[in-house]
């Protein structure tokens, strides 16, 4: 997915405000936040979005799902903070490269 906006930034074609990497899944401020703390989590590798899983990427998922609350930490949010990821057209999703939110660091409205 050479043109994936997600997928540049991964391989770092695309400069990006990168908060947390490793070898799986990299995390950076999103360029339009919703709050005052708004990151994305983004797997290295192209998956579209949670519909396109298969069992293969069961440890990516696990270890996304174990990292997110780390990188929250590290953004200070120690109270608390919301996960989001959007899933095909119906979901609002925009970029087509599996993503996650994290937003935090003041009152969210209630969903």
């Amino acid at each position: 997915m050479s043109a994936c906006v997600f997928c540049r930034i991964a391989r770092g074609e695309v400069v990006a405000d990168v908060v947390y990497t490793d070898d799986q899944i990299l995390a950076f401020k999103d360029h339009a936040p919703k709050a005052p703390v708004h990151l994305l989590v983004i797997p290295r590798r192209h998956v579209a979005n949670l519909a396109e899983l298969t069992p293969a990427d069961a440890d990516l998922m696990a270890h996304i799902m174990l990292c997110i609350p780390e990188i929250a930490a590290q953004a200070g949010l120690n109270s608390g903070f919301r996960t989001i990821t959007n899933t095909g057209s119906g979901g609002r999703q925009e970029v087509y490269h599996m993503h996650f939110h994290i937003l935090g660091g003041g009152r969210l409205p209630a969903m």
